[in-house]
């Protein structure tokens, strides 16, 4: 008999201006690792969800479109909340609605992640507030400045303080997303849903053949 495996809610917000990878990535391991569980003859266990304030679609920092599955306030409770970065995230930031809603849904949350700026809103709205985070290594001085981080760390993909888990940018998006599901659902789970998107990252500038 397959062991019994948790469901979680897992939500991630976005908004106009949002990273597209910073959050395509993380929702590609997510989903993916409900496929894994899918082919082992298991419920498929998360529930992932995209949010926006409104509910309607947002335009992301590249021009992709892409429709929510809920607004803010039919989302409901979450176990795992993800806030990306972006140039929107500058708008966002002074945006007290959706701060609070973060918030508020941090509180009963397991894990509040986010990728590159969207720390900044992390820090912001208080899940992150004095603790060691990082982002893109070209915000770090704007987000030392702020003032609101215990720590803002560079050179490292992820960075975990308690339940919060702040990643640099796009790709260690996808890392801490894999490490996620790892916590969640077991290391071999987590290598399996990595095998499955082919995720093997070899950068094509490191050589030439």
């Amino acid at each position: 008999m397959a062991p019994t495996v948790q469901n979680r809610n897992i939500g991630i917000l976005i908004f106009d201006g949002v990273e597209e990878l910073d959050f395509v990535g993380p929702y590609e391991v997510f989903t993916m690792s409900n496929e894994m569980h899918g082919r082992e003859g298991r419920e498929r266990p998360d529930r992932v969800t995209l949010i926006t304030e409104t509910g309607k679609p947002v335009t992301g920092a590249k021009g992709m479109t892409v429709e929510a599955h809920a607004s803010i306030a039919e989302a409901g409770p979450l176990d795992i909340i993800l806030v990306p970065g972006g140039m929107g995230t500058r708008r966002e930031v002074e945006n007290a609605a959706l701060l609070s809603w973060i918030a508020k849904t941090s509180e009963t949350c397991e894990w509040v992640t986010s990728v590159c700026t969207g720390a900044m809103l992390l820090t912001a709205a208080g899940p992150a507030k004095g603790k060691r985070v990082t982002t893109h290594w070209g915000f770090i001085p704007a987000l030392r400045e702020r003032g609101e981080a215990g720590t803002v760390l560079e050179n490292i993909r992820y960075v975990r303080d308690g339940n919060v888990v702040t990643a640099a940018g796009v790709s260690a998006g996808i890392d801490m997303a894999l490490w996620l599901v790892g916590q969640m659902h077991g290391e071999d789970h987590a290598r399996l849903t990595q095998l499955a998107m082919q995720y093997d990252p070899a950068p094509p500038y490191a050589a030439a053949v």
